[in-house]
């Protein structure tokens, strides 16, 4: 007999050309999961960019979108992670977010009954409200359940390190509790034990 596998919690989330001040704050917040015990999977902006723009005509997929559905159709819980372009999310995260359309037959469809921690950040304080108002619509139309508390980050402002910490103590606590409120809420998704 072997022992269950604690539930996972998936991070999405970065900006394409590196690791982003997006892809740190996703990195708190889902690390924060890891810490009581859940198994944790990112997708930065490298794996978001290896994502073909969704065709929902498209006969096969290739790995890397096979890899992104399988992780979120595995999930118990998600944190979503986008940069504020132009006034609201940007196109490599919408195009992940895009791509499951490929669960919309399955017996739990899309984000269907997840928590989903949000995030957003910005140069400034304008585009991390719509933003956050869009990553929450968008996450009510997938049937997700988007946590109490979602972190908007100005990026001129605070600044973050390689080591996972961020300058403004406050903002590090902000995606601390993201993580930890997509944990606490992700055994009411599939009936599972907390870990530890």
């Amino acid at each position: 007999m072997t022992a269950a596998k604690p539930p996972l919690i998936v991070g999405i989330g970065g900006t394409i050309g590196g690791v982003s001040s997006t892809e740190r704050a996703l990195r708190i917040a889902v690390a924060a999961a890891g810490e009581i015990g859940f198994r944790t999977r990112i997708f930065g902006g490298d794996a978001l960019a290896q994502l073909p723009l969704y065709d929902p005509r498209a006969t096969e997929r290739t790995e890397a979108e096979r890899a992104f559905v399988d992780a979120v159709r595995d999930a118990s819980a998600v944190v979503i992670a986008s940069p504020g372009y132009h006034g609201s999310i940007s196109g490599v995260v919408k195009n992940a977010l895009d791509l499951l359309e490929e669960t919309a037959r399955d017996p739990r469809p899309y984000l269907a009954d997840m928590p989903v921690g949000l995030i957003a950040t910005a140069y400034g304080w304008q585009a991390t409200g719509s933003t956050i108002a869009a990553l929450r619509s968008i996450v009510h139309a997938l049937r997700g359940w988007p946590t109490p508390f979602a972190a908007a980050i100005n990026t001129q402002i605070t600044k973050f390190d390689d080591e996972g910490s961020a300058s403004d103590p406050a903002v590090l606590a902000q995606l601390r509790l993201i993580g930890e409120q997509v944990a606490r809420f992700a055994p009411l998704a599939g009936g599972l034990a907390v870990p530890g």
